[in-house]
Protein backbone atom coordinates (compact mmCIF):
# COMPACT_ATOMS: atom_id res chain seq x y z
CA UNK A 1 0.00 0.00 0.00
CA UNK A 2 2.64 2.45 -1.16
CA UNK A 3 0.62 5.66 -1.32
CA UNK A 4 -1.75 4.85 1.53
CA UNK A 5 1.22 4.56 3.89
CA UNK A 6 2.57 8.01 3.09
CA UNK A 7 1.93 11.15 5.18
CA UNK A 8 -1.15 13.02 3.93
CA UNK A 9 0.69 15.88 2.19
CA UNK A 10 3.16 13.55 0.51
CA UNK A 11 0.36 11.26 -0.64
CA UNK A 12 -1.50 14.28 -2.04
CA UNK A 13 1.61 15.35 -3.96
CA UNK A 14 2.03 11.87 -5.47
CA UNK A 15 -1.63 11.62 -6.46
CA UNK A 16 -1.57 15.12 -7.96
CA UNK A 17 1.66 14.30 -9.77
CA UNK A 18 0.16 11.12 -11.21
CA UNK A 19 -3.01 12.88 -12.39
CA UNK A 20 -1.04 15.72 -13.98
CA UNK A 21 1.49 13.42 -15.64
CA UNK A 22 -1.18 11.00 -16.85
CA UNK A 23 -3.35 13.76 -18.29
CA UNK A 24 -0.60 15.48 -20.24
CA UNK A 25 0.75 12.10 -21.40
CA UNK A 26 -2.54 10.80 -22.78
CA UNK A 27 -3.66 14.16 -24.16
CA UNK A 28 -0.39 14.41 -26.08
CA UNK A 29 -1.00 11.00 -27.69
CA UNK A 30 -4.47 12.11 -28.73
CA UNK A 31 -3.41 15.56 -29.97
CA UNK A 32 -0.54 14.24 -32.09
CA UNK A 33 -2.68 11.47 -33.58
CA UNK A 34 -5.30 14.08 -34.52
CA UNK A 35 -2.64 16.40 -35.96
CA UNK A 36 -1.30 13.55 -38.10
CA UNK A 37 -4.75 12.80 -39.53
CA UNK A 38 -6.42 10.38 -37.14
CA UNK A 39 -9.32 12.04 -35.22
CA UNK A 40 -10.36 8.83 -33.41
CA UNK A 41 -9.05 9.96 -30.01
CA UNK A 42 -10.38 13.49 -30.54
CA UNK A 43 -13.88 12.15 -31.15
CA UNK A 44 -13.51 10.08 -27.96
CA UNK A 45 -12.83 13.28 -26.00
CA UNK A 46 -9.22 12.40 -25.25
CA UNK A 47 -7.62 15.67 -26.42
CA UNK A 48 -8.16 16.96 -22.91
CA UNK A 49 -6.20 17.68 -19.74
CA UNK A 50 -9.14 16.54 -17.63
CA UNK A 51 -7.82 13.47 -15.75
CA UNK A 52 -11.31 11.96 -15.60
CA UNK A 53 -11.08 11.46 -19.37
CA UNK A 54 -7.98 9.29 -18.95
CA UNK A 55 -8.30 7.40 -15.66
CA UNK A 56 -8.61 3.63 -15.75
CA UNK A 57 -10.32 2.17 -12.64
CA UNK A 58 -7.96 -0.79 -12.31
CA UNK A 59 -4.92 1.40 -12.97
CA UNK A 60 -6.01 3.81 -10.24
CA UNK A 61 -6.50 1.00 -7.71
CA UNK A 62 -3.06 -0.39 -8.54
CA UNK A 63 -1.57 3.07 -8.00
CA UNK A 64 -3.01 3.30 -4.50
CA UNK A 65 -2.09 -0.21 -3.40
CA UNK A 66 0.94 -1.16 -5.51
CA UNK A 67 2.65 2.16 -6.20
CA UNK A 68 2.21 2.11 -9.97
CA UNK A 69 -0.77 2.60 -12.23
CA UNK A 70 -1.91 3.35 -15.76
CA UNK A 71 -4.53 5.21 -17.73
CA UNK A 72 -6.96 4.22 -20.45
CA UNK A 73 -5.19 3.55 -23.76
CA UNK A 74 -5.78 6.27 -26.34
CA UNK A 75 -7.71 4.81 -29.30
CA UNK A 76 -6.12 5.30 -32.70
CA UNK A 77 -6.84 4.07 -36.20
CA UNK A 78 -3.49 3.90 -38.00
CA UNK A 79 -5.10 3.69 -41.44
CA UNK A 80 -5.91 7.41 -41.10
CA UNK A 81 -2.24 8.37 -41.03
CA UNK A 82 -0.68 9.54 -44.27
CA UNK A 83 2.36 7.45 -43.34
CA UNK A 84 1.24 4.65 -41.05
CA UNK A 85 4.64 3.81 -39.58
CA UNK A 86 5.67 7.39 -38.93
CA UNK A 87 2.23 8.22 -37.54
CA UNK A 88 2.27 5.30 -35.11
CA UNK A 89 5.82 6.09 -33.98
CA UNK A 90 5.22 9.81 -33.42
CA UNK A 91 1.92 9.18 -31.65
CA UNK A 92 3.60 6.63 -29.37
CA UNK A 93 6.48 8.96 -28.49
CA UNK A 94 4.26 12.02 -27.93
CA UNK A 95 3.28 10.96 -24.40
CA UNK A 96 6.80 10.49 -23.02
CA UNK A 97 7.93 13.68 -24.78
CA UNK A 98 5.13 15.61 -23.08
CA UNK A 99 6.22 14.26 -19.69
CA UNK A 100 9.82 15.20 -20.43
CA UNK A 101 8.80 18.73 -21.42
CA UNK A 102 6.75 19.22 -18.26
CA UNK A 103 9.57 17.88 -16.08
CA UNK A 104 11.97 20.29 -17.78
CA UNK A 105 9.64 23.23 -17.15
CA UNK A 106 9.13 22.21 -13.50
CA UNK A 107 12.88 21.93 -12.99
CA UNK A 108 13.13 25.73 -13.21
CA UNK A 109 11.02 26.49 -10.10
CA UNK A 110 12.50 23.38 -8.47
CA UNK A 111 15.89 25.08 -8.60
CA UNK A 112 14.53 28.43 -7.43
CA UNK A 113 12.34 27.38 -4.51
CA UNK A 114 13.63 26.98 -0.97
CA UNK A 115 14.78 23.36 -0.51
CA UNK A 116 12.61 21.55 1.96
CA UNK A 117 9.68 23.94 1.64
CA UNK A 118 6.20 22.59 0.90
CA UNK A 119 6.20 24.15 -2.56
CA UNK A 120 9.65 22.72 -3.31
CA UNK A 121 8.63 19.20 -2.27
CA UNK A 122 5.39 19.38 -4.25
CA UNK A 123 7.14 20.54 -7.43
CA UNK A 124 9.87 17.94 -6.93
CA UNK A 125 7.31 15.15 -6.59
CA UNK A 126 5.33 16.17 -9.67
CA UNK A 127 8.58 16.48 -11.62
CA UNK A 128 9.76 13.07 -10.42
CA UNK A 129 6.45 11.38 -11.30
CA UNK A 130 6.69 12.77 -14.84
CA UNK A 131 10.21 11.36 -15.18
CA UNK A 132 9.03 7.98 -13.88
CA UNK A 133 6.16 7.82 -16.38
CA UNK A 134 8.41 8.97 -19.22
CA UNK A 135 11.18 6.45 -18.56
CA UNK A 136 8.82 3.55 -17.85
CA UNK A 137 6.84 4.15 -21.04
CA UNK A 138 9.97 4.33 -23.16
CA UNK A 139 10.85 0.71 -22.38
CA UNK A 140 10.71 -1.12 -25.74
CA UNK A 141 8.04 -3.55 -24.56
CA UNK A 142 4.41 -3.45 -25.79
CA UNK A 143 1.97 -2.13 -24.72
CA UNK A 144 4.32 0.64 -23.53
CA UNK A 145 5.03 3.55 -25.86
CA UNK A 146 8.58 2.44 -26.58
CA UNK A 147 7.21 -0.92 -27.69
CA UNK A 148 4.68 0.80 -29.92
CA UNK A 149 7.39 2.89 -31.57
CA UNK A 150 9.51 -0.21 -32.23
CA UNK A 151 6.57 -2.26 -33.50
CA UNK A 152 5.68 0.47 -36.01
CA UNK A 153 8.87 -0.29 -37.94
CA UNK A 154 8.88 -4.08 -37.70
CA UNK A 155 7.68 -6.27 -40.57
CA UNK A 156 4.06 -7.33 -40.11
CA UNK A 157 5.00 -10.97 -39.40
CA UNK A 158 7.19 -9.80 -36.49
CA UNK A 159 5.14 -6.84 -35.27
CA UNK A 160 2.02 -8.92 -34.55
CA UNK A 161 3.63 -11.45 -32.17
CA UNK A 162 5.76 -8.66 -30.68
CA UNK A 163 2.63 -6.70 -29.77
CA UNK A 164 0.79 -9.82 -28.60
CA UNK A 165 3.54 -11.19 -26.36
CA UNK A 166 4.86 -7.89 -25.01
CA UNK A 167 2.19 -7.49 -22.30
CA UNK A 168 2.73 -11.08 -21.15
CA UNK A 169 6.46 -10.45 -20.75
CA UNK A 170 5.97 -7.09 -19.04
CA UNK A 171 3.40 -8.21 -16.48
CA UNK A 172 5.27 -11.46 -16.00
CA UNK A 173 8.38 -9.50 -15.07
CA UNK A 174 6.40 -7.26 -12.70
CA UNK A 175 4.78 -10.32 -11.09
CA UNK A 176 8.15 -12.10 -10.78
CA UNK A 177 9.68 -9.12 -8.98
CA UNK A 178 6.67 -8.87 -6.67
CA UNK A 179 6.41 -12.59 -5.83
CA UNK A 180 10.11 -13.27 -5.36
CA UNK A 181 11.12 -9.90 -3.97
CA UNK A 182 13.63 -9.25 -6.74
CA UNK A 183 14.26 -5.87 -8.37
CA UNK A 184 15.04 -6.77 -11.96
CA UNK A 185 12.70 -4.24 -13.54
CA UNK A 186 12.99 -1.56 -10.88
CA UNK A 187 16.77 -1.97 -10.76
CA UNK A 188 16.90 -0.94 -14.41
CA UNK A 189 14.20 1.71 -14.14
CA UNK A 190 15.49 3.21 -10.89
CA UNK A 191 18.92 3.85 -12.35
CA UNK A 192 17.54 5.39 -15.55
CA UNK A 193 15.02 7.53 -13.65
CA UNK A 194 17.68 8.95 -11.33
CA UNK A 195 19.99 9.72 -14.26
CA UNK A 196 17.26 11.48 -16.24
CA UNK A 197 15.99 13.39 -13.20
CA UNK A 198 19.51 14.59 -12.36
CA UNK A 199 20.20 15.55 -15.98
CA UNK A 200 16.97 17.57 -16.29
CA UNK A 201 17.60 19.27 -12.97
CA UNK A 202 21.20 20.10 -13.86
CA UNK A 203 20.18 21.51 -17.24
CA UNK A 204 18.11 24.20 -15.50
CA UNK A 205 20.67 25.12 -12.83
CA UNK A 206 21.73 28.46 -14.21
CA UNK A 207 25.15 28.55 -12.72
CA UNK A 208 23.67 28.83 -9.28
Amino acid sequence: MFLLNLPALEMLAWVAGFLIALSIHEAAHAAVANYLGDPTAKFAGRVSLNPLKHLDPAGTIFLLFMGFGWGKPVPINPVNFANRRTGEMLTSLAGPLANFTLALVLAIPHNLLEPGSTAFLFVQTVMFVNVIIMVFNLLPIPPLDGGGAVAAFLPADLAEPYRRNGPIFLFGLIAFDWVFGTSILWGILGTLINIVFAAINLSTTFGG
